[in-house]
């Protein structure tokens, strides 16, 4: 090898070291009753991160948006570094009220009217359900981690996270229709070398899953809806 040859190949190492290595994989849903995974096979919607076991550096934090359009949240799962800010704007011709009164961290963007927007910021990890206070059918999942590698599945169920430094990780995988003791189960402890690594099929049983209605922010059942004029639908004051 000449001493140009051994020059450029140094720096393409040096490159690919800078650069960071890609973590992927597939995530297989089993056990499930959602039409879509049976009929369709859509695995989509399955966060995975990696959290590394020492200490990281800061987290940039970004801006996200959540859309409600045609009484729906959008997207439906959102995957977040700490401090970032999610932008809940309304398309709908009809007021909403996004909230979350879960463990993950509690909010109430109030009362808003079409055509406008209300920001929240989430400052620490955690599991954030939202809801909207007047549609009871509107949900969404924000998953609020300490790492900037993450990556949602695809409808296939592939994923990958690129840039990630050489290291020890702990492996994090969570979808909404699994039990806490099946996401257990799942977690790993891995080694990302600089030539990156595969982490195959990981199957997620959904089995012993049961959805629960959830109430309004007053801890209440949800009124009718008006079958008329709902854009003047005010809902409950404090």
């Amino acid at each position: 090898m000449t001493s140009r040859s051994r020059t450029s190949f140094s720096l393409l190492l040096l490159a690919a070291t800078l650069s960071g290595a890609t973590v992927e994989g597939r995530v297989e849903l089993a056990d499930s009753r959602d039409s879509s995974v049976r009929k369709k096979r859509d695995f989509s919607g399955v966060a995975i991160w990696l959290e590394p076991l020492r200490p990281p550096g800061p987290v940039q934090p970004a801006t996200f948006t959540i859309a409600q359009r045609a009484k729906r949240f959008s997207p439906h799962v959102s995957l977040i570094p700490a401090g970032s800010t999610v932008d809940f704007p309304n398309f709908d011709p009809i007021f909403h009220n996004a909230f979350s009164n879960f463990a993950g961290q509690p909010f109430d963007t109030g009362l808003y009217p079409p055509g406008s927007t209300r920001k929240i910021r989430f400052h620490r990890p955690g599991i954030v359900r939202v809801f909207c206070n007047i549609h009871s059918t509107m949900s969404a999942v924000i998953i609020v981690v300490n790492t900037p590698h993450t990556a949602l599945t695809s409808p296939n169920g592939s994923f990958s996270i690129p840039n990630i430094p050489p290291g020890e990780y702990r492996v994090h995988v969570w979808h909404e229709r699994a039990t806490e003791a099946t996401l257990a189960r799942l977690a790993s402890t891995v080694t990302v070398p600089a030539s990156g690594l595969t982490l195959g099929v990981l199957r997620l049983s959904e089995a012993g899953y049961l959805p629960v209605p959830h109430l309004n922010k007053h801890g209440e059942a949800y009124p009718p809806e008006p079958a008329s004029a709902p854009g003047a639908y005010q809902g409950r004051r404090k």
